[in-house]
């Protein structure tokens, strides 16, 4: 009864004051390259469908389920790339959740011979909707209720639209990138007051310090260093991770929460185990909470399936995109 009476609380504060939420966040970065930043848009062989879900807090009933869809298109004889990207992210017993389906595009161009720098952008839709039938209000818990009283909003869902640009700049071993997302500031409220998205920011990079190919092509064995680093509102967060490819198995441990780097410090630590194969690529995470959460949260669970195909024949002459160094999750 007092956690009831406590998300009762919690939930009397996000409806009547100004709110800004922030983005779910995906700890396998490269196994949702389009969510990370639209630059990855149509950076693959030929085409490539992606699937994504992610379970965060277990341990807490209706906390938050993300799920994530992408289809990205190659177009080398034009340096680009196309794709389309929908999230759906649910929280709580109440259902509140957020949709984004949106249109990326990609340019690659060449610096120089080694150098590459790919800007992209993508176009979205903003839709936030929420079940008022599935929550319990404080009249329901005691009979003289709380102050201030909790009333059921004037909106059951907001729709807008968004917008996110990007540039990712690369060569052989090394790539660096940055997006800034929810540039038009998308509103949020039931209640029509002045609620909306705040601007993200994401820088991530990372170098190959170990590379061993077959064939001077296809890649056996790799060691790779990454950082993403996440600003969103008054809210830091720092990911610092090893990767380990040896074909076909691919091992990670990222560490988040750097001090000065992240609103929580020593937040989690990240492992993740996957296979790729020349089409099929399978990864799974799980966040293991090291702050003060601990023993209350039952980290979080994360399961990343990526297909690439193509319909071109093997005898075919077509221009090829440039592979870019980043790892598969």
């Amino acid at each position: 009864m007092l956690k009831r009476i406590k998300y009762i609380l919690i939930l009397s504060f996000v409806l009547f004051v100004d709110g800004y939420s922030q983005d779910p966040t995906f700890s396998q970065f490269y196994a949702n390259p389009l969510y990370l930043s639209p630059s990855f848009a149509g950076a693959t062989e030929d085409y490539r469908l992606g699937l994504n879900y992610r379970n965060q807090w277990p341990a807490i009933p209706g906390v938050f389920h993300t799920y994530s869809i992408s289809f990205d298109k190659a177009m080398p004889n034009f340096n680009s790339g196309i794709g389309v990207l929908a999230t759906y992210d649910v929280a709580g017993s109440g259902d509140l959740s957020t949709t984004n389906i949106g249109l990326l595009y990609s340019y690659d161009f060449n610096i120089n011979k080694q150098w590459h720098i790919r800007p992209g952008v993508n176009f979205k839709f903003y839709y936030i909707g929420l079940d008022i039938y599935k929550l319990v209000f404080n009249s329901q818990l005691t009979g003289s209720g709380t102050t201030p009283s909790v009333y059921p909003p004037s909106f059951s869902h907001v729709a807008d639209v968004d917008f996110a640009a990007s540039a990712l700049t690369y060569n052989d071993r090394i790539w660096a990138g940055f997006t800034l997302d929810h540039l038009l500031v998308p509103k949020t409220s039931f209640y029509g007051d002045n609620s909306k998205v705040p601007i993200k920011f994401n820088l991530y990079g990372g170098v190959q310090l170990y590379k061993k190919t077959r064939l001077r092509v296809t890649l056996k064995e790799v060691l790779s260093v990454a950082v993403n680093y996440q600003r969103q509102a008054k809210f830091n967060q720092t990911d610092i991770g090893l990767y380990y490819y040896r074909n076909p198995l691919i091992f990670g441990l990222w560490y988040r929460g750097i001090p000065f780097l992240t609103s929580q410090a020593g937040d989690a630590i990240i492992g993740l185990v996957g296979i790729k194969t020349k089409q099929l690529h399978i990864g799974y995470s799980y966040d293991f909470t090291i702050s003060n959460l601990i023993g209350s949260t039952g980290g979080a669970h994360e399961v990343a399936l990526i297909y690439e195909f193509s319909t071109v024949s093997l005898n075919s002459q077509r221009k090829k995109m440039r592979a870019l160094p980043c790892p598969e999750f």
